[in-house]
């Protein structure tokens, strides 16, 4: 990717400029910390000639727009390049504006105020035809040759960097380097915090980084920083999270209220996923795990999610023992081309886990919604090509998902399992109620519960009744009258026992 024309003025530069010894270079890599930028080590070289080139500049020499082309996307190295860039007195203007693909409408704006532009997110670009991709950079080749003092670097993959060159030619050879990204490797990980944390060798350190920077999918200089922050503070390591036994998460599931057809469908499941998983010999086909969950408000249904998360992946069924919990406002963008990239988003983030979207017959679709008809045509991608990657969870009121399934028969043809969740009776509500109690160290009184049925009933046909929401509620407000009504006793035997006096449905509305 490197241009002739850049090439020759680089490189006389250089032979012009024999005065700069290699002691002078190296006190510039050090000064802007390039060897430690993740970066390769040619990318470093490149950097270091470009921040020699700038700092020995003046006006008889030529001005070269160093636009790059950078393949990692961290934060911190690309700062760190832009600080490069814009030091010393290179550029008139040293403002930095950073610019989304997605929002190709500002770059304009950018061009006009800034004398660096950075340009990410160029996956937008996938999502549109080839003559409006050709327009795309079109209008970004014209503001490169109008803005000629202006520096552009563009974030991306290799793939996605060259699908733009592929497109338009022209924009390549405005484009001097590729600065590549590295991984690093667990050691270096570990001696980049230990000496951030000013410390020796640490073998529980090592060990927690070696469970959890794969995971983590965070950017390195973010993980890095992340946990040296909290060692720092707190004087030891954050928590591993624990895994659980299946025994364990089916204790959980045991405890709670009612839900006994779900329990039993659960734990069949796990038989049959334990059984597929017990001999290659046997003939099953793949369990197919996408799952419609029915149910009104407070009937157990997040709750549930959660622990379909820690069966699978302790049955090995998902990578990671997470949920990703979203509504239709997550997925769906705000104008054209953008719901499905942000649908995408989503869904990448979910890999490995279990993607739960609550209230999803908001995403019903018209011949007028074009939107909403985006974010499920994705979604189906994902479900059946992915359909070994991630778990997919719709969940909301039964007559609105029954009538959005029928509506989406491409939807409703990839769900492996259907959960009714069906309101609580008054009994089981009850018991919510005194469970939340006694784990908070009260006695509830039985004339109090037998109250607590009567404002059950009285509340039940409430258009938005929330089931065990409405329980926590009356809960919380009890508690606080409770509160009040003790204030001028120390008796502890009073201030443990909750009586009718106490019951507070105060201002509740369903």
């Amino acid at each position: 990717m490197k241009k002739d024309y850049f090439e020759d003025v680089f490189n006389d530069f250089f032979k012009e400029s024999s005065h700069i010894e290699e002691k002078k270079t190296e006190e510039i890599k050090e000064e802007i910390k390039i060897d430690e930028l993740n970066i390769t080590d040619e990318s470093k070289e490149i950097l270091t000639k470009i921040s020699t080139y700038i700092k020995e500049y003046n006006e008889e020499k030529r001005f070269i727009p160093f636009n790059l082309c950078v393949t990692l996307e961290n934060e911190n190295t690309i700062d760190k390049i832009t600080n490069v860039l814009k030091s010393g007195s290179y550029l008139k203007n040293t403002i930095v504006s950073k610019v989304s693909m997605y929002e190709k409408d500002t770059l304009e704006d950018a061009y006009n105020k800034s004398g660096i532009v950075v340009i990410n997110k160029l996956d937008a670009l996938s999502m549109e035809n080839v003559n409006d991709k050709k327009k795309t950079l079109y209008v970004l080749d014209e503001l490169i040759k109008k803005n000629n003092e202006t520096i552009t670097i563009l974030i991306g993959t290799n793939d996605e960097i060259n699908t733009i060159f592929s497109i338009n030619p022209d924009l390549k050879n405005k484009f001097l380097y590729v600065i590549d990204g590295v991984k690093p490797d667990i050691q270096d990980i570990y001696l980049d915090i230990l000496k951030g944390l000013n410390k020796g060798s640490d073998v529980k350190l090592l060990d927690y980084i070696k469970a959890t920077y794969d995971k983590s999918k965070l950017d390195y200089d973010l993980y890095k920083n992340n946990l040296i922050d909290y060692i720092s503070l707190n004087g030891k390591l954050p928590e591993l999270e624990k895994n659980k036994s299946l025994n364990e998460i089916f204790a959980e599931l045991d405890k709670l209220v009612g839900l006994s057809d779900i329990k039993k469908t659960l734990k069949d499941l796990a038989d049959l996923i334990s059984l597929k998983k017990k001999s290659d010999e046997i003939s099953i086909k793949d369990v197919n795990m996408h799952m419609v969950f029915l149910g009104n408000p407070g009937t157990g249904k997040t709750t549930v999610a959660r622990l379909v998360k820690d069966i699978l992946y302790n049955l090995g069924y998902i990578k990671e023992n997470k949920l990703i919990e979203v509504t239709s406002k997550d997925l769906i963008g705000e104008y054209v081309g953008h719901t499905g990239p942000k649908t995408q988003s989503v869904i990448d983030r979910a890999l490995g886990g279990v993607l739960f979207i609550d209230e999803a017959y908001t995403l019903s679709t018209s011949e007028t919604n074009s939107y909403n008809q985006e974010a499920i045509m994705t979604l189906m991608e994902a479900m059946e090509n992915k359909r070994n990657e991630i778990v997919v969870i719709f969940a909301g009121y039964t007559k609105e998902m029954q009538d959005f399934l029928n509506s989406n028969s491409g939807i409703a043809s990839r769900v492996g399992y259907t959960l009714d969740f069906k309101d609580y009776t008054n009994e089981e509500l009850i018991k919510i109620f005194e469970n939340m109690m006694t784990s908070s160290g009260f006695i509830v009184e039985k004339d109090c519960l037998k109250e607590l049925s009567s404002m059950i009933d009285k509340h039940r046909s409430d258009r938005n009744f929330g089931n065990a929401r409405f329980v926590r509620n009356v809960y919380e407000k009890t508690i606080i009258k409770h509160a009040n009504n003790t204030k001028k006793t120390s008796d502890k035997k009073i201030l443990k026992t909750i009586t009718k006096d106490d019951l507070s449905d105060e201002g509740l509305i369903g």
